[in-house]
């Protein structure tokens, strides 16, 4: 089962959108006699869960096409709003916490997310079967964070390639920096601590005083401190990690003695979103060296959602690119990141050095773009049409109604062509949802979220 889009990418044409895919499964379930409904449940230590109902073929797990359904689903929902029980209900429910519990087992095709999740949680991942009268209430934890301006404050944004500093009094901007780095294969967690405290002091420095300091930074992080955090994973030693990066934000913040809070990169992108566009149900994305995102619901609030959105399914054709870290295909950080930029290059005819490192191979089609180089369009166009049909499937599981666009890769003019295909695509295919695509102006783009994350922490 493979839609044909309407909008195909001339350097990536195989693109197999998730959101047409499982249109058109759905649309096969409600026509096939005895299909029946899957009611999925994530549920969290905390005691928060969130609720999910889809279709399936009346072969069950028996069907390839309803095993992949489910199970991509199931991804997508882990990484989106996350969980360390998944609880299904339906006549199939079984079987299918059968098949799932396989496939996330320590040797199975998602190792990866199973050992994941159990570090997050501290728990194993589990599957299984119950009722539908038996599935938790959907309940999220609120988070009462920022929008705080007043004072001086100063707030960093911690990238793959960069790392961002700003400082604030009473919400006007006195200064921001941008400082690069190499933080992802570091095996001494000092060469990090080392970093973010220079970043800190630089813009202590046009403070008269630092009442408080809010951060955003990749990975998941809870009461301030490092769960998991692609930033440091070159640092296996799980010994070392948990003497040195665990309580790494904690330490600093003992050293400040003044209210510090940090989040997910993506939490801080959606809140930056909301406050310039006075808006809630906002989804914000960063695309840098990874795929940064977080949500503000239809209240303003944060959630405890984990909106690791790097790895979650969304080309589902066979064998698609790969990636590197977590060995799955068709995941969102090779499509709108540093990494699918790096990707899409040699498609595109444009061939650069082994040894050129993926910011500055983003740098070299950026220049290209400026010289207009026909190349440059078709990755950016590639880019966009993905990026389109992506924001469909999105919906199916975020109720938002306004995305912002951050990041590195959307910097310069091949970031209106990202937008410009986009809104093609979703206005061609998908009328109906009326998902509104704001861009913010350029200085934002890169230094936006330096500035929401200062506002995280109250006075």
């Amino acid at each position: 089962m493979s839609p044909q889009p309407r909008f195909i990418s001339s350097i990536d044409p195989h693109l197999v959108p998730a959101a047409l895919w499982t249109r058109a499964f759905l649309k096969r379930c409600q026509n096939t006699p005895g299909s029946s409904e899957l009611h999925l449940a994530l549920s969290r230590p905390d005691g928060t869960a969130s609720r999910f109902q889809t279709l399936v073929l009346p072969e069950g797990p028996q069907s390839p096409e309803s095993l992949q359904h489910v199970e991509r689903t199931v991804k997508f929902l882990l990484w989106a709003r996350g969980g360390n029980q998944v609880l299904l209900a339906g006549p199939h429910a079984p079987s299918f916490a059968q098949a799932l519990q396989d496939i996330y087992s320590a040797t199975g095709a998602r190792a990866f997310d199973a050992n994941f999740f159990k570090k997050l949680f501290e728990k194993p991942l589990t599957f299984t079967a119950t009722t539908v009268d038996a599935l938790p209430v959907a309940s999220t934890a609120h988070l009462p964070l920022g929008r705080h301006l007043e004072g001086c404050r100063i707030g960093f944004d911690l990238g793959g390639s960069d790392r961002k500093c700003a400082a604030l009094i009473d919400g006007q901007v006195v200064f921001s920096e941008e400082i690069k780095w190499d933080p992802y294969f570091q095996t001494d967690p000092r060469y990090h601590r080392e970093g973010i405290e220079h970043s800190l002091k630089l813009a202590a420095a046009h403070l008269p005083r630092v009442d408080a300091i809010g951060g955003s930074a990749a990975g998941v992080y809870i009461n301030n401190r490092v769960r998991a955090a692609s930033l440091f994973r070159g640092i296996t030693d799980e010994v070392v990690f948990d003497r040195e990066v665990k309580n790494m934000f904690v330490d600093i913040a003992k050293k400040w003695d003044v209210p510090f809070e940090v989040l997910n990169d993506g939490d801080v992108t959606a809140l930056a979103a909301s406050m310039s566009l006075r808006r809630n149900a906002v989804l914000g994305i960063a695309m840098g060296t990874s795929v940064a995102a977080g949500y503000v619901d239809i209240h303003g609030n944060l959630t405890n959602w984990l909106s690791e959105l790097a790895f979650v399914p969304m080309d589902y054709r066979a064998h698609g690119p790969q990636d590197e870290w977590s060995g799955d295909t068709g995941c969102a950080v090779q499509y709108f990141s540093q990494q699918g930029v790096g990707r899409l290059l040699p498609l595109a005819g444009i061939h650069l050095p082994r040894e050129m490192r993926l910011p500055e191979q983003l740098e070299h089609l950026q220049q290209l773009m400026k010289a207009q180089d026909s190349r440059a369009l078709k990755v950016y166009e590639a880019i966009g049409i993905a990026f389109g049909y992506t924001l469909a499937h999105f919906r199916s599981f975020y109720d938002y109604e306004c995305l912002l666009i951050m990041g590195r890769v959307t910097s310069g003019t091949g970031g209106d062509i990202i937008i410009d295909r986009a809104r093609s695509v979703l206005s061609e295919e998908f009328p109906e949802l009326r998902i509104d695509l704001v861009v913010p102006d350029e200085k934002d783009k890169r230094h936006g979220q330096a500035v929401a994350a200062a506002s995280l922490p109250s006075l």
